[in-house]
């Protein structure tokens, strides 16, 4: 199975999903590391990424979604996917991928973003995520307020694993 954590940056993509994955004793993988390495500088520098920018990346996290499905691989991939079209080209086998939405408000996720260090993402992009943000209607949504243990827990009672 894979579970894609998803929401904004900030919104503790990476956080749930490692603890999450070492919850199941399964594999992490964070989409950040499927980045170019402009594509980095450019979200280092405050630049939105373009679609033909994230075509790439996008390509490349499907091809790895399509191995570990292949090998049946238990994968937890932390990955912003904002648009409802990166969603389906990324979910390719609705059995066995299950998409978890990471929500918060903007206030909660402005102030995650400023006291963070050691990211590429930089804040001034936090309005270009809300912007570009399709919330899905059909994820597993995850309130970012609660503590992280908690999120987990629910994540796992809601998916029955």
């Amino acid at each position: 199975m894979i579970i894609l954590v998803m929401g904004v940056s900030g919104s503790g993509k990476t956080t749930i999903g490692k603890l999450l994955a070492d919850s199941l004793e399964w594999e992490f993988s964070d989409a950040d590391a499927f980045h170019s390495p402009e594509n980095v500088e450019k979200m280092r520098r405050g630049i939105s990424l373009t679609e033909d920018d994230r075509m790439p990346w996008l390509q490349d996290l499907q091809t790895a979604i399509k191995n570990w499905l292949q090998e049946n691989k238990n994968v937890v991939l932390a990955c912003s996917a904002l648009k409802d079209s990166y969603r389906q080209f990324l979910l390719l086998d609705s059995d066995r991928t299950k998409l978890v939405y990471l929500k918060g408000s903007y206030e909660l996720i402005q102030m995650r973003l400023q006291e963070r260090s050691n990211h590429y993402m930089s804040k001034k992009l936090l309005d270009s995520q809300f912007y570009t943000l399709e919330e899905p209607v059909d994820a597993l949504c995850m309130d970012i307020a609660q503590p992280p243990q908690i999120i987990v827990q629910n994540i796992r009672a809601a998916l029955k694993i």
